[in-house]
């Protein structure tokens, strides 16, 4: 991959990691990016304390989201996988 595709492929990622933030925010959870090139969604149930690691990865032709516990599902569904994380961290 070339410079420009692995900056490519950051950017697409941080979109839809930013995207389940703003949709995880909405609905009372704390976020933050973390890890290299802001890789890495981490999400807080701010009642519970408990937390879930996010990745967004290309799968299929498409993104997915993936978290841990096994969670998976298509970056389409962001305000379905933001209220199961919900769930999760309740």
């Amino acid at each position: 991959m070339s410079v420009v595709g692995a900056q490519e492929f950051a950017e697409v990622r941080r979109h839809h990691l930013a995207a389940l933030a703003y949709e995880a925010e909405a609905r009372g959870l704390r976020w933050r990016l973390a890890g290299p090139e802001e890789s890495v969604l981490s999400v807080h149930g701010p009642r519970s304390r408990r937390q879930v690691m996010v990745v967004a990865t290309p799968a299929r032709g498409g993104w997915s989201y993936l978290w841990t516990g096994g969670g998976i599902a298509d970056v389409a569904d962001v305000a379905r996988v933001a209220d199961r994380l919900v769930r999760l961290l309740s």
